[in-house]
């Protein structure tokens, strides 16, 4: 039931957004009882988080990476890390997901917090535990682990998830994707390399 109701709230917001979608719409789109909603989530905004969560969740990049025995093992974590990273915000519903947030920015800024949340939290934890290590192991130069996270993303996207939300380009091909991720890996060694 849990299932029918998340993935019913999803479709429910992306068809007539978050204000225009009531909690009957959701529940008629499940085949289950408002009360049975409700004992799924307790509100609206809330059931919308957990639909968010489960979508991005499942395509979530890894949330421990590889220790790295030398600075080209570490330019290979960095490149498959960024690959999981851009083949996860690449899914076609993501990207919806995004578009919806942007369109919803005005009426319900909790969905883009949300996805944003989503986004930055155990993965780039995960990003900065590593480079914290890489540190210590004196692959890269020391500095703040989490600033260096966000150069890497940086440097992984530039402005493709704009552009791909706002549907300037196409969804690259998985080689373009390896290729994006390889480059970002080797751009930010030499900006931090030790």
């Amino acid at each position: 039931m849990r299932q029918r109701v998340i993935e019913a709230a999803l479709a429910c917001f992306m068809d007539k957004g978050f204000a225009g979608t009531s909690t009957l719409d959701i529940a008629s789109r499940a085949k289950v009882s408002k009360r049975d909603l409700y004992l799924v989530s307790a509100s609206k905004s809330e059931l919308l988080h957990q639909a968010i969560a489960e979508r991005v969740g499942k395509l979530r990049p890894p949330l421990e990476l590889p220790v790295a025995t030398s600075r080209e093992a570490l330019a290979a974590t960095l490149a498959a890390f960024g690959l999981a990273v851009l083949n996860s915000v690449c899914d076609r519903t993501v990207l919806a997901l995004y578009r919806f947030a942007a369109v919803e920015a005005e009426n319900a800024p909790e969905i883009a917090r949300a996805l944003d949340a989503l986004r930055r939290d155990a993965a780039c934890a995960a990003l900065g535990r590593a480079l914290l290590r890489a540190q210590a192991d004196g692959f890269i130069r020391q500095g703040d682990p989490a600033a260096q996270a966000d150069d890497f993303a940086a440097l992984l996207w530039g402005d493709l998830l704009l552009r791909l939300v706002m549907r300037l380009v196409d969804l690259p091909h998985h080689a373009a994707l390896e290729r994006r991720s390889q480059e970002a890996a080797e751009k930010f060694l030499t900006l931090y390399g030790a």
